[in-house]
């Protein structure tokens, strides 16, 4: 009798450096790889009301699921889909087909792991294994020189203890054929946008690059990034920029979606140091994956503490409130405060913000408006389509002085940070078509200007600001 074994994909949407789909392959004669589009993560709300997967992730996650199914096909398989809850679907399709063992990533925040329990305690009345697998990390945490919950409340200490220590272990090959699927499977359509309750879009043309789901655009954009145009060669003095495709990396997405291994990433930046060059722009990218590393270690030590408002420090942080008129002018990029509102903006228009202009509206809303961060955490994680809840809510903690780093003097001058990072102003006229006209030397201080000023310069619709703008001159 053939062994058979499901692989559930969650978010690791690839075939390269796949543990799961490998262990699967060692162990079963036949491997039914599985989706679930869960009804909880693309129809349900976040605390506050916001869609818990907004129309931008959600188009993301549907395009690399599409392209995990082709590149399946394309080796002798396919992907079964289904909607609905997971621990439902996976079970039905376990009894249906007889199968011995289920395999999956581990995922470490609640609402995942209740996803997991639930389909671990179903599996187990008909007799099948649930078998974890690991994908998401640089490091194995078996490989760490501390066990999880001894991981240093500081990233600089993380970083210090790992760096030269910790070998990142070399990704997994993608397999190049696969048994075909027991004959009569259902394979299931893939639902469309409508069907997780958006309409159809069209991207903004001022998106900084046309992001599309799946591991062949994923690989496509690595190699770009490091072999066709260098950009990593000089990733430290651009990583900061507002404007443009190749400032930064922008793996991020398909890192979310797990489209992207972060092993694969490192070993090429290894390649990349021996062939081409090896300098601190090199290194800063594998310092970027340290953090994301970090994010998920802290999700695993402190587990439901990082979204409680008090965060894992567990301050009470009662000056913080939820003042839904000020939050709803930051959502929609109405402060008055140029900087603040081209950065909400952009990602109001394609789910996209770099990281420069994540924290420093997560400052604004924390620091300036006084604002709880829990509501700004879940509208970034309604919209970003790079959102990965440890890595998302790690950075709020961090934002808001309630992570495990001690430094609670965090505070961006948002003035400051707008002439360094966006001098001329080009960056906000893209977003603030309302202050295209206004000259460099007052486009981040439309404060100064008067009734007769916002009529030339034909800015009557922008709005005041909601702080004084002035606090922030040195």
């Amino acid at each position: 009798m053939k062994r058979r074994a499901i692989v559930w994909f969650r978010q690791d949407l690839r075939l390269h450096d796949n543990e799961a789909l490998t262990t699967a392959l060692r162990m079963a004669d036949e491997v039914i790889p599985v989706y679930v589009f869960d009804d909880r993560v693309f129809k349900g709300q976040t605390r506050f009301g916001f869609p818990k997967t907004g129309k931008f992730r959600a188009k993301f996650v549907l395009e690399s699921v599409e392209n995990l199914r082709e590149s399946l096909r394309e080796i002798g398989s396919d992907l079964v889909v289904r909607t609905g809850k997971p621990e439902y679907g996976i079970t039905e399709l376990a009894q249906q087909l007889k199968v011995s063992w289920v395999l999956c990533n581990r995922e470490r925040t609640r609402e995942e792991v209740a996803v997991q329990d639930a389909l671990e305690q179903k599996l187990w009345v008909n007799g099948v294994e649930l078998l974890y697998c690991r994908g998401k990390m640089l490091y194995h945490t078996q490989d760490l020189p501390m066990p999880v919950q001894h991981t240093p409340d500081t990233f600089t200490q993380f970083r210090k203890e790992n760096e030269y220590i910790t070998a990142v272990r070399a990704p997994m090959p993608s397999p190049t054929v696969l048994p075909a699927l027991p004959a009569g499977l259902e394979m299931g359509e893939l639902p469309t946008l409508a069907d997780l309750g958006h309409e159809p879009f069209e991207a903004d043309p001022r998106i900084a690059l046309p992001f599309r789901g799946g591991e062949t655009e994923g690989l496509a954009r690595l190699r770009h990034y490091l072999w066709d145009s260098n950009a990593i060669a000089t990733y430290k003095e651009t990583r900061n920029g507002l404007i443009g495709s190749d400032y930064s990396s922008k793996f991020s997405p398909w890192l979310s979606a797990g489209s992207l291994s972060p092993k694969f990433i490192y070993h090429e930046i290894k390649r990349y140091e021996r062939e081409r060059t090896s300098n601190e722009s090199t290194y800063w990218m594998f310092f970027e994956l340290l953090w994301r590393d970090y994010f998920r270690l802290m999700g695993k030590k402190h587990e439901n503490r990082i979204f409680l408002k008090s965060g894992p420090q567990n301050k009470p942080l009662r000056h913080l409130k939820n003042n839904y008129d000020l939050f709803q002018a930051w959502a929609e990029g109405r402060t008055g405060v140029p900087f603040i509102d081209a950065n909400m903006r952009e990602l109001n228009a394609t789910g996209w913000m770099s990281n420069r202009g994540r924290q420093n509206t997560a400052s604004f809303l924390v620091k300036d408006l006084k604002v709880n961060w829990q509501m700004g955490a879940e509208y970034f994680e309604s919209l970003l389509l790079d959102y990965d809840p440890c890595s998302n809510w790690g950075n709020w903690n961090y934002v808001a002085g309630v992570g495990s780093d001690p430094r609670e003097d965090r505070y961006f001058n948002i003035l400051t940070q707008a002439r360094n990072y966006d001098p001329l102003g080009d960056y906000v006229r893209i977003w603030c078509p309302e202050l295209q006209a206004v000259p460099q030397e007052k486009i981040h201080r439309p404060d100064l200007l008067g009734a007769g000023d916002r009529q030339v310069f034909k800015m009557t619709a922008y709005p005041k600001p909601l702080v004084r703008i002035e606090k922030w001159e040195k």
